[in-house]
């Protein structure tokens, strides 16, 4: 896996727990970011988003809470290139996260590679465990962005 540099967010091939996943989806690449990105929304399509506070606008240095699983994130956008790459960082439990999506329009739809780090004490403690968990984060994740943006596409 090559490692994935921004102007502020780089996914650390060397830290302990480093996942990543992709896939295609039927809609308009404005349709997938804008999914992703109405952070405040993330509840309504993705049920392991339990709540998430965000007032703020997408931009760099914005931040945001937001509860999946045991524990509340707080993440802070970035780097944001519009229709292209949104990163974000965050903290839970000592684990130190850095999370990056990419769109590319492809054949009348969009790809979205999600790629994400975790580093610190728990991650090195924890490693196979939160290796599993991110897997299956990232890749439920794109499968649940899928659904909704394919159901926009074609209901709106």
């Amino acid at each position: 896996m090559a490692k994935v540099t921004t102007r502020q967010a780089t996914i650390d091939e060397g830290a302990p727990v480093v996942g990543s996943s992709e896939i295609e989806i039927a809609a308009a690449l404005e349709v997938a970011w804008d999914v992703l990105t109405a952070i405040g929304r993330w509840p309504n399509w993705n049920p392991t988003v339990t709540s998430v506070s965000f007032d703020g606008e997408i931009a760099p240095g914005s931040a945001f809470r937001w509860k999946a699983g045991p524990g509340t994130i707080t993440s802070t956008i970035q780097v944001v290139e519009p229709l292209r790459r949104i990163a974000w960082t965050g903290n839970l439990f000592g684990v130190k996260a850095i999370h990056v999506h990419t769109f590319e329009p492809r054949d009348g739809g969009t790809f979205v590679t999600s790629e994400e780090s975790y580093d610190g004490v728990v991650a090195r403690l924890l490693r196979r465990r939160l290796q599993k968990v991110l897997d299956g984060a990232l890749e439920s994740g794109l499968q649940h962005l899928k659904a909704e943006a394919e159901r926009r596409e074609h209901t709106e």
